[in-house]
């Protein structure tokens, strides 16, 4: 009997190696040659390269991790720059085993209560890539239920779309109309924060080559530009890659859509700032786009933040939005 306790852990840790394994896509796939993605200089490359590695790094911690603590401790020795997207794939991890059958479920729940707080705008958009790559009919298993914050799902899922299927989603410019989640709408708007994620892809697909993806933006649908731009705002913001030269000249190209520029780059120093995790590019993105250090930025993003229920036909993550980029409208910024 003394003897099969340390062989049942042996077993356990095989066990969650082998779901480690069998969960985490093959990390070809973050690639820009084996994704299409335009290559602007070597630089830009290795880092959202690394982006994706550092993704499918935490996507791998989830899906070994005996329990959520565990994973916690190995996403923070991520390196700062890239810490974030290990906790976006990581939510990504523990929202797939949640959906599996005979999962106990919650995982994305205690993941939450711990150390991925302060991630959870990146925990929420990771949900959204496993919406994407599960069955609708096990979204009721994992899809967020918080009134304000469940919306970034989407734009997760927005992401994962023209991330993966780049082709039907940014040069086709396809869009899924009445997305069917959430149920209780409203539906419309889910469109519109789809392209928010598509958006933020599209920074990855033109490899931070600020006036390539500018010109991708300017092949769609004018009503839907200024989603795309906030998210390339974000994620220009976020994840970096570009000069200040380059930043400055994808302000001038966004022109009227300049508000939802400022305001994705807000939600990305806001994130940012929540998780510790501010480096020099988003002070050099948020000067550009915002006019202000990052700390300023984050603070507009979180003081117009709605508190409660809003009255109108918007939800209240779009009237958060609004409110963000009118105040950079009211101080003379866009």
């Amino acid at each position: 009997m003394g003897k099969s306790r340390p062989f049942g852990g042996e077993l356990t840790s095989a066990w969650r190696a082998l779901r480690r394994r069998i969960l985490t896509p093959d990390v070809s796939n973050t690639r820009l040659d084996v994704r299409g993605f335009h290559v602007k200089d070597a630089e830009s490359r290795d880092l959202l390269e690394t982006v994706g590695r550092t993704f499918l790094l935490g996507y791998g911690y989830a899906a070994e991790a005996r329990m959520t603590t565990d994973a916690e401790e190995r996403l923070e020795s991520v390196p700062t720059r890239f810490r974030g997207f290990a906790y976006e794939g990581a939510a990504m991890g523990f929202a797939i085993r949640d959906a599996m059958p005979f999962g106990r479920g919650n995982r994305v729940a205690r993941f939450i209560a711990g150390r991925a707080e302060a991630h959870i705008y990146m925990v929420y958009v990771g949900v959204g890539w496993a919406m994407a790559r599960l069955p609708r009919m096990l979204w009721s298993r994992i899809a967020p239920t918080d009134p304000l914050l469940r919306w970034l799902a989407l734009d997760g899922y927005g992401f994962h779309q023209a991330y993966f299927r780049t082709q039907r989603y940014v040069h086709e410019q396809y869009r899924e109309e009445r997305f069917p989640w959430p149920a209780d709408g409203p539906r419309w708007y889910a469109d519109r924060v789809i392209d928010q994620g598509i958006g933020r892809a599209m920074w990855f697909v033109g490899g931070t080559d600020a006036d390539l993806v500018a010109t991708m933006i300017e092949k769609f649908a004018e009503h839907r530009r200024a989603d795309l731009y906030a998210g390339a705002g974000l994620a220009a913001t976020y994840a970096g890659g570009a000069s200040e030269a380059e930043l400055r000249s994808f302000w001038d190209r966004a022109g009227d859509c300049r508000p939802q520029v400022a305001q994705g780059s807000s939600f990305a120093a806001s994130a940012r700032l929540r998780a510790g995790l501010v480096v020099p590019h988003n002070e050099v993105a948020t000067q550009v786009f915002c006019g202000m250090a990052a700390t300023e930025a984050a603070e507009v993003s979180d003081r117009v933040r709605p508190d409660g229920p809003v009255r109108g036909e918007y939800p209240a993550y779009e009237v958060w939005r609004q409110r963000i980029a009118n105040e950079f409208v009211s101080i003379g910024r866009c």
